[in-house]
């Protein structure tokens, strides 16, 4: 594969927009653009979803006391939530979660997820890249060496022509202290591709499309350019409109199209939630888990691909102490009210079958309650847990009201095939269309897969071999 070729801030050199002029460039570029997507979507077998909702739990849920509870393990290991029943026969899931225990025909658990790494950055850099951090032996930061998230990549490989970023991260950033978090940027692939970074939280009454943080990438000169081209467009845009008025230009709806696309401003709207529906506010939830979700709903509304929702700050579910406590009283019921919500209305907005939802952790917790692996942990905590852990699928294609996996008795190790963060990422890409044998380039140009593990089929449908 050739080396990325990294192109001008809108994506067309300078010289060759002076070449070319802004109408042919609209109408050979952006044009051509729009009718890939439509082509790719008409194509039986092609992405079955156009948009990734990746709902990250750092610190890490523990599956014993969420997805995956073992009533009949032994006191100490069964911990002190009950199984309920769900919507889906035979599926059973925390007492605390009753609102996705009503639709949990509409997704799909995994419970055999497992890697080896226990500490939170490690962890984390594989579950976000669906790779092993370079280099990284422990807790290492990030670094330009570091494989890129997902919306990086998609950047890199799918970039937009319209200025619409192809990922946000929001609405905290995973740093403590001088540790930032890998996996939150475009590690090798450089800054230009990093996800737009949100650090503000949406529930806030003062929370505007101002709060947005441009990548570090974006230079003033760069964004003083995209001002300058937009001009152009904007005076263009009214000469084509005359023009498709007084001929029979074939592709006149199509280039207006491509000009509405680069001016109608959808992604900064996308941030105003005080033009939400109350009612719709309300039912995600007052509070930072709930309009995060709610603001990605309009983001991927916004033909944004992929947003990624911390659930929390740094660690919020790293449960070391009053394990039960702290997600009885404050994590569960916010998570439970907002994923429903979310899941509820992307399919009254008819977005489900086209938005993958991917909600996990970096890792689990112990099985044993009070056991330490190496961290300081109260008799009523959980410690870190990678061998083992769930996560949850739904949209996009996924088959819902299925567990794909399982854990042993006592949810220490999978019990039938395990799938690791590379089959985490696999089932990512493919679902959006991406060839998992892509390579990408690294800064001296070596060239590095893309992806190493295999689509977790069975939430599709397929088999398991």
């Amino acid at each position: 594969m050739a080396p990325l070729n990294h192109r001008h801030a809108v994506g067309i050199a300078r010289r060759e927009f002076l070449q070319v002029g802004v109408s042919g460039f609209l109408g050979l570029t952006v044009l051509d653009w729009l009718g890939a997507i439509e082509a790719r979507a008409a194509t039986p077998g092609s992405a079955s979803a156009d948009a990734l909702i990746l709902v990250f739990l750092t610190g890490g849920l523990g599956h014993l006391d969420s997805w995956d509870l073992k009533p009949d393990a032994p006191e100490g290991i069964r911990g002190e939530f009950h199984p309920i029943q769900t919507s889906a026969p035979g599926i059973q899931i925390c007492e605390h979660l009753p609102r996705l225990a009503q639709h949990a025909h509409t997704f799909a658990i995994v419970r055999s997820l497992s890697h080896i790494h226990t500490n939170h950055l490690n962890a984390t850099h594989q579950i976000l890249t669906g790779h092993p951090q370079p280099g990284a032996f422990f807790d290492k930061i990030a670094s330009r060496d570091d494989f890129p998230c997902y919306a990086a990549a998609y950047d890199a490989l799918r970039p937009h022509r319209d200025g619409t970023p192809s990922g946000v991260m929001l609405p905290t950033f995973l740093m403590e202290g001088p540790l930032v978090w890998p996996g939150q940027h475009a590690g090798f692939l450089g800054p230009r591709h990093d996800p737009w970074q949100i650090r503000k939280d949406p529930s806030q009454p003062d929370f505007r499309e101002d709060t947005l943080r441009l990548p570090d990438g974006f230079a003033v000169e760069r964004l003083q350019r995209r001002h300058d081209l937009l001009s152009v467009l904007a005076a263009q845009r009214d000469h084509l409109t005359a023009r498709a008025e007084s001929t029979a230009d074939p592709l006149a709806a199509r280039r207006q199209q491509a000009y509405d696309l680069l001016l109608s401003g959808r992604v900064g709207r996308a941030f105003r939630l005080d033009q939400e529906d109350p009612r719709t506010r309300d039912r995600y939830g007052r509070h930072m888990f709930g309009q995060s979700l709610l603001l990605a709903r309009r983001l991927v509304e916004a033909r944004v691909p992929i947003v990624q929702v911390n659930m929390g700050r740094v660690q919020t579910w790293d449960t070391h102490t009053a394990n039960f406590a702290t997600l009885r009283d404050r994590l569960l019921p916010p998570l439970d009210q907002s994923l429903a919500a979310l899941l509820d209305d992307l399919a009254a907005r008819g977005r489900l079958e086209r938005t993958l939802v991917v909600v996990a952790g970096e890792f689990g917790r112990t099985p044993r309650i009070g056991a330490s692996t190496g961290n300081n942990n109260s008799p009523d905590g959980r410690d870190h847990w990678s061998a083992c852990f769930s996560a949850v699928f739904a949209g996009g294609g996924v088959r819902g009201g299925q567990v794909v996996g399982a854990s042993d008795r006592h949810g220490a190790y999978p019990a039938t095939r395990p799938y690791s963060p590379a089959d985490l990422a696999a089932t990512i890409y493919q679902a959006l269309g991406i060839q998992l044998n892509t390579e990408l380039r690294d800064r001296l140009n070596r060239p590095l897969p893309l992806c190493t593990g295999q689509p977790i089929t069975p939430l599709f449908g397929g088999s398991s071999a």
